[in-house]
């Protein structure tokens, strides 16, 4: 036989009412949190997805900027590139210009001047190598006047500058220690003089105080410029 049912009375009808009360509001609350969950997960989607359109703008204005550097580079580049070719041309051209004076020299008067001056110009060569190439002792004399017993070193520039005087007070003293270490025995001296088509007053000062002769060029004449009162030649 089976057990005799519990008779429902109404304290138990009240205790199942508020179980199943209980319960449907555990279930609504957990149904909420569902949903809460549910419209976070939807908000991250929605910012990753703008963060992934974000980032593709990005990548695009990357792209953009990198293809207008590549740019810029290629004109700097072709810019470089002219300038450079134009500097050779400037500097061929200034080549051209140094021997133009120094053939304007042999081609003039200067070395009837050079006589006028006291000197028995003999002979002369042009861009003489001297030492050995590379070294500190080496170097090149524009043109060489030869006198016998003394032979004046002429340097050419198209801007002579005092920094160039200097320089060429060097290269004759490099040029006095060539020739002595060359066991030749030769005792001749060596007299300086610098040209130049544009030669300010205060480096012809400077040249003369230094006992050098400074040459000048005025369209195709050259003219050793006269010495102030007291000048001597310096000798090396």
């Amino acid at each position: 036989m089976s057990a005799p049912s519990t008779p429902l009375t109404y304290e138990k009808l009240l205790e199942l009412f508020r179980e199943t009360r209980e319960q449907f509001r555990e279930t609504r609350e957990q149904f909420q949190e569902e949903f809460r969950l549910s419209r976070e997960t939807r908000e991250q989607f929605r910012e990753e997805f703008r963060l992934s359109r974000e980032t593709r703008e990005q990548f695009r204005e990357i792209a953009r900027r990198q293809e207008e550097n590549d740019r810029r580079f290629q004109e700097m580049s072709r810019e470089t590139d002219r300038k450079i070719r134009e500097t050779n041309q400037s500097v061929g051209k200034l080549g051209s210009r140094v021997g133009e004076i120094v053939e304007n020299m042999v081609a003039g008067d200067i070395v009837a001047q050079f006589r006028d001056l006291g000197y028995k110009v003999k002979g002369r060569s042009q861009n003489r190598v001297f030492g050995e190439e590379g070294t500190s002792e080496s170097g090149e004399i524009d043109l060489i006047l030869e006198d016998g017993d003394v032979a004046i070193l002429i340097e050419a520039k198209t801007t002579l500058k005092e920094d160039d005087v200097r320089a060429h007070i060097e290269r004759l003293a490099k040029y006095r220690r060539y020739i002595d270490s060359g066991g030749s025995g030769e005792k001749r001296r060596y007299v300086g003089a610098v040209a130049g088509t544009v030669v300010a007053e205060n480096v012809i000062d400077f040249a003369h105080e230094n006992g050098l002769y400074v040459i000048i060029q005025s369209a195709r004449a050259v003219e050793v410029i006269p010495q102030p009162e007291g000048f001597v030649a310096r000798k090396w």
